[in-house]
């Protein structure tokens, strides 16, 4: 024996090759059927193009982009209060790439056009699976249209550069770039979720604007041109757009206090600021800011579901390709029934979650010209919030135990989307704020429990555990004196009756039924690869990931 034999310790066998490059839109059946269904067909090659750069090269560039996070510099060498974030070059490349492909624009840009926010919905979903940090700045410039609009002549300066293709990170006044983005910076120390108890006071000028005086506790993607922010006026609480460059080249007195150090999100950054005199501009009527931002809100909360069920589906895609290649106990890990079982049922979570976020996209796009619609949409946001952005961090955590070790190892994505899926259930309201938010919204605005039962009563007969949990569904609001106290127990049941009602508007009963028993039959589970012996395994893993 050589001595070189002597030091060989091992060969590299049973080991899976990385995910290859890959069309992310080719190989989603149901991505694609969800939009065929809603009427977006019209853009397949837009999301036929962006499909192929999220599996491709915003793959490395979302790896890159949260290997470095930002940097605060509050000063330059001089001394001189400069307040700026540096991003990896990786960063902007990503937002470079989201933004030419209309990430944060297309409803906006084919607004009137039945599909556009299915079509932007889905673009989201695509582009958040490779890096989902630069869906916060995205999200919001998307968002901020709706309340910018209030204000005709803030809406003039600034939505042309909103819905801009381009990507213009230099920090200079709005009127000098040829994009722009916008943020949000709503919660304070002292009240979080309740805004109502925000101590930022906006001080009434001259020629209209006001002075910001105060702080935000969370203030999302700082380096954005401007941010919209809730401040106490004269008339109550107001929503103010604060620029981050005023228009003589000075920076605007939004002092960085520190970035978040964050669990995950690490390519993006979340900012503590003091106003010390912010020059800000009212939208919207006075007095009426939660009014006003609540419709940013509503496209935000959107984006939150859109999120998770792109993290599910990028998970669900690793843990697929992994036990596709590897072998234990002299068998492929996807032939063991045990395996397959786990791997069927997160795919009927995956199908679900995207077929919520992409239904309530469609009620968005409706809401304009059809009221049912437009009141399904408030209701199901909330719902969809609550219960797909909860789902997620236990769906991930599944996806990594179908690696093993390696799927718990930072060389991988998947400890990336697992620190990545508890934001979404936090951002833009916790569980409990969106489960108090349904029962508002069927208190004060009962329409949205008419539209909502509408959707819910198309799928009445198809299964007689639907059929068995709608009934008591029903039971469920006969107890008002406990209603709030037993919300989440009917929000979630309210979800996973939706989602059963909705996977049956497809052309895929057998899917559907399979839901019902897994998720709404007595013998359902908490967790995960608890489905019956009978299911179709074959046709739904064949169906989750093409062969790459």
């Amino acid at each position: 024996m050589s001595v070189k034999a002597q030091f060989l310790t091992h060969d590299v066998e049973n080991q899976p090759q990385p995910l290859p490059e890959c069309n992310l839109w080719r190989i989603d059946i149901p991505l694609r059927e969800a939009v065929s269904r809603h009427g977006a067909d019209w853009a397949a090659d837009h999301l036929d193009a962006h499909g192929a750069l999220a599996g491709g090269e915003l793959m490395a560039l979302g790896e890159l982009a949260n290997c470095h996070r930002p940097v605060l510099h509050p000063f330059d060498r001089h001394g001189r209060r400069i307040d700026h974030v540096e991003f990896h070059p990786a960063y902007h490349a990503v937002m470079r790439h989201a933004m030419a492909a209309s990430v944060h624009s297309f409803s906006w840009r084919n607004e009137g056009r039945p599909g556009a926010h299915v079509v932007r919905t889905a673009l989201m979903y695509l582009n958040s699976q490779p890096e989902a940090g630069t869906g916060c700045p995205l999200t919001m410039t998307h968002a901020a249209i709706p309340p910018l609009r209030h204000s005709p002549a803030i809406a003039q300066e600034w939505i042309p550069r909103l819905l801009s293709t381009g990507y213009d990170p230099r920090t200079l006044p709005a009127a000098r770039k040829t994009a722009c983005t916008i943020g949000m910076g709503m919660t304070e120390k002292q009240g979080g979720s309740d805004v109502r108890s925000n101590a930022t006071r906006a001080l009434p000028q001259a020629d209209g604007s006001v002075e910001l005086v105060g702080h935000k506790f969370f203030f999302s993607a700082p380096m954005c041109d401007a941010h919209l922010v809730l401040a106490q006026a004269t008339e109550g609480l107001g929503c103010f757009l604060v620029p981050r460059v005023l228009p003589d080249g000075s920076l605007n007195a939004v002092r960085i206090q520190r970035l978040k150090d964050k669990l995950g999100d690490w390519s993006n950054a979340s900012s503590e600021v003091e106003f010390q005199g912010a020059t800000a501009y009212p939208v919207g009527a006075p007095g009426r800011g939660i009014a006003t931002i609540l419709e940013m809100v509503a496209l935000t909360r959107l984006d939150c579901i859109t999120g998770s069920a792109a993290g599910m589906r990028q998970a669900l895609v690793q843990a697929l390709h992994h036990t596709r290649q590897r072998r234990a106990f002299g068998r492929l890990l996807i032939d063991q029934p045990l395996m397959r079982n786990v791997l069927a049922d997160l795919v009927l979570e995956s199908e679900a979650a995207i077929a919520t976020a992409i239904r309530v996209a469609a009620a968005v796009d409706a809401a304009s010209r059809d009221a049912g619609e437009a009141a399904f949409a408030r209701v199901a946001t909330a719902i969809g919030k609550y219960w797909v952005c909860k789902r997620a961090p236990a769906f991930v955590n599944e996806a990594q135990e179908c690696l093993g070790g390696i799927g718990y190892v930072e060389e991988n994505i998947l400890p990336r989307l697992y620190r990545q899926a508890p934001l979404n259930s936090i951002w833009e309201g916790s569980g409990n704020v969106q489960c108090l938010d349904v029962l508002r919204a069927f208190r004060k605005e009962p329409e949205t429990r008419d539209a909502l039962f509408d959707e819910l009563l198309r799928a009445r007969g198809a299964h007689p555990d639907y059929d068995l949990q709608f009934g008591r569904l029903v039971d469920a609001f006969d107890d008002t004196g406990t209603l709030e106290v037993r919300s989440r127990q009917v929000v979630e049941r309210i979800a996973l009756l939706l989602q059963a009602a909705l996977l049956f508007q497809s052309e895929h009963t057998t899917l559907a039924e399979t839901f019902c028993r897994a998720r709404l039959g007595e013998g359902r589970s908490q967790g995960y690869g608890a489905l019956p012996p009978d299911v179709p395994f074959d046709a739904l893993l064949e169906r989750a990931l093409p062969v790459l």
